[in-house]
């Protein structure tokens, strides 16, 4: 089955952004809780919106904590984040083969679009979900059945391509295929039992998929 429409998650799919999320959650929260929380233990808030994570934290404070952590990040952000191998090749290819291509993210549409900047491929998305456009984050089936509506393609035409349970709960709630990324921090088993349609072991593997792997060997020949 070949596929019309992409949708990415973003920090940990597309760029490598577990260094500074890590880094800016320490950041905040060991100075207001000391000895609670040890670094590796800041693996454990990639992924839900940072809203639900500080409500869950500390409720009372929940947006001073918000606001910090958007100050610190933003500030570390490019010397902390990096590209995922292949990802500016592979995304480049499949939209120059005629693929609709879309960010689905629990971030901010700030955030994103500095982080697309980072990587360059701001130009080579059509649509851009993100935290401020919906009222559910994933994995709440809003913001992919958004993006479909968006993108004007049906479920069964897209892919919803992600890092962690959220992005492919969020794409199986919404009825869409899905896609885990063995790259995540979670790992790769963790992803499998949850049963993606697929699982992806390099972004090259979106070649075959979607069914352009001839065009981008040609292209490249």
């Amino acid at each position: 089955m070949y596929y019309k429409g992409l949708l990415f998650d973003f920090d940990g799919t597309l760029l490598d952004t577990n260094e500074l999320i890590m880094e800016t959650f320490y950041h905040v929260l060991s100075p207001k809780f000391p000895g609670k929380y040890k670094k590796e233990d800041m693996a454990q808030f990639i992924g839900p919106s940072l809203k639900e994570t500080f409500t869950a934290i500390d409720p009372q404070n929940a947006e001073n904590l918000i606001e910090e952590y958007i100050t610190w990040n933003r500030t570390h952000h490019d010397e902390l984040v990096s590209e995922f191998d292949g990802v500016v090749e592979v995304l480049t290819q499949l939209k120059r083969a005629g693929l609709k291509l879309a960010i689905v993210s629990t971030k901010r549409r700030e955030a994103i679009l500095t982080g697309l900047h980072v990587l360059g491929v701001e130009e080579l998305f059509d649509v851009i979900i993100s935290n401020d456009e919906v009222e559910h984050t994933k994995p709440h089936p809003e913001p992919v059945l958004l993006a479909l509506q968006e993108l004007g393609l049906q479920k069964h035409e897209v892919i919803m391509i992600g890092d962690n349970y959220h992005d492919i709960e969020g794409g199986q709630n919404a009825g869409v295929h899905t896609a885990g990324v063995a790259w995540s921090l979670k790992g790769a088993a963790f992803l499998e039992a949850l049963h993606p349609t697929y699982m992806l072991y390099h972004m090259r593997d979106l070649y075959q998929i979607t069914g352009v792997e001839a065009y981008a060997q040609n292209d490249t020949l």
